[in-house]
């Protein structure tokens, strides 16, 4: 008897929205940053901390959120991984109500909003892979997933700059309470859709299926003999801290210095998760034509080119800059050139994640599923260097504080000039 062909269109664009919401949430920290800055008096140190919650929480779910997958399967992970994302968003939201308070709970909001963001990390790309059969129809639906995360990331700024209006002085979180609903609303209805819905299980069939039989354990000590790795999960740390950092620190030098409206700055730094997206699209498709090693020493390349001539360049010097109004049309907006290459680093930093990963990985064999652990607790990054950027900024000024990026893309380059070339180990 020929199996029922099983139709899940409803559970994909659940894990789209999921995917989107990655982004939407994370990116959340960066306008945040901005608005408790002013309502709370905070330094540009202190306006990071947020962020910095966000993604330390990788360090800390990382591992977990993997074995989690592996004990009980791709439903139970995501519908925990919303839960654990309703409570986070809720916590974010309770700090814009309270009088007393308002930073810790805000902190502590972010912090395990970020659990929930590297749950449905471990989660979303295997689950859209399997829903999509595997193969070309898998990579594809994840294809599609990294688009709905790029949109996300892009309106995110634009939607909160447009609640926080022209006059960033008086905004407080309360201005912002309509994008945590937004978020709120998406998780709880993802919720109810996953506790309907009956997903395809492979990984507890597998582990039916081999009950009783004794397990290789790996030792994670072992893919550390790799040195190429080592150097992969280095430069996977920084490339999330450069990618976070770029626009987060723009978004503070445009309201905070230049005097620009925060709807404009939103505006701008939205661009530059256009540009991601762009990026990815093209990536995709010259991916195959064009190896990891190339293609991220050519990004790298010019990605340290504009944040030099970021910092170098006066802020007196203006072009018209595209953005988006209030509607999320297009517009052209009077900015420092400076803040052009900024946004053009966009282009750059897309295709990184995955010119690294590709690099790291190579050779690892039965490493792998071990390694990509790794690689998620060192999303961490994308707190910390944002944290360190913060602190430069309060001593030495917004454009200066680059100069840390610099460093950290010039590691980049490096890393695939040099350090990503495979050495075998004495012992294979």
């Amino acid at each position: 008897m020929e199996q029922e062909k099983k139709n899940y269109a409803l559970p994909i664009v659940v894990m789209f929205f999921l995917f989107a919401m990655i982004s939407f949430v994370t990116g959340f920290q960066n306008p945040f940053g901005i608005i408790l800055k002013e309502q709370l008096t905070l330094s540009n140190f202190e306006s990071q901390l947020g962020n910095a919650a966000n993604f330390i929480a990788y360090a800390f779910m990382g591992f977990p959120a993997g074995m989690i997958l592996q004990k009980k399967g791709y439903r139970f992970s995501a519908i925990a991984a919303v839960l654990v994302g309703l409570v986070g968003v809720a916590l974010m939201f309770l700090s814009s109500c309270i009088e007393s308070g308002v930073f810790a709970v805000y902190l502590i909001g972010a912090f395990v909003a970020g659990f929930s963001m590297c749950m449905l990390n471990t989660v979303v790309n295997p689950m859209l892979n399997t829903l999509g059969g595997g193969g070309k129809k898998g990579n594809q639906l994840i294809q599609f997933g990294g688009a709905t995360n790029s949109l996300a990331a892009t309106i995110c700024p634009v939607l909160v700059g447009y609640l926080m209006g022209s006059n960033i002085k008086e905004c407080t979180l309360v201005d912002a309470q309509a994008a945590l609903w937004i978020a709120m609303g998406i998780f709880a209805l993802a919720l109810v859709v996953l506790l309907l819905s009956k997903l395809p299980e492979p990984i507890l069939e597998e582990l039916r299926a081999n009950k009783g039989k004794k397990e290789e354990q790996l030792p994670v000590s072992g893919v550390f003999k790799y040195s190429h790795f080592v150097g992969g999960i280095v430069a996977i740390f920084l490339y999330v801290g450069i990618e976070v950092g770029i626009p987060n620190m723009a978004n503070l030098y445009m309201t905070n210095e230049l005097g620009i409206e925060a709807s404009v700055a939103g505006s701008l730094v939205g661009m530059y998760w256009l540009l991601m997206l762009v990026g990815r699209l093209v990536g995709g498709a010259i991916g195959g034509k064009i190896s990891s090693r190339v293609m991220l020493t050519a990004v790298s390349s010019v990605a340290l080119i504009f944040l030099v001539a970021a910092i170098m360049t006066s802020p007196e010097v203006k072009v018209s800059v595209p953005g988006f109004s209030s509607d999320l049309s297009f517009m052209t907006v009077q900015a420092p050139l400076s803040i052009l290459f900024l946004i053009l680093c966009g282009i750059c930093t897309s295709i990184m994640w995955g010119g690294i990963f590709n690099l790291a990985v190579e050779g690892l064999g039965k490493y792998t599923a071990v390694a990509s652990g790794l690689f998620m607790v060192m999303v961490c990054g994308g707190g910390i260097l944002p944290l360190i950027q913060g602190a430069v900024a309060d001593a030495a000024g917004y454009l200066s504080s680059y100069w840390v990026l610099v460093i950290a893309v010039a590691y980049l380059l490096f890393y695939a000039l040099v350090g990503s070339k495979v050495v075998k180990r004495a012992d294979r």
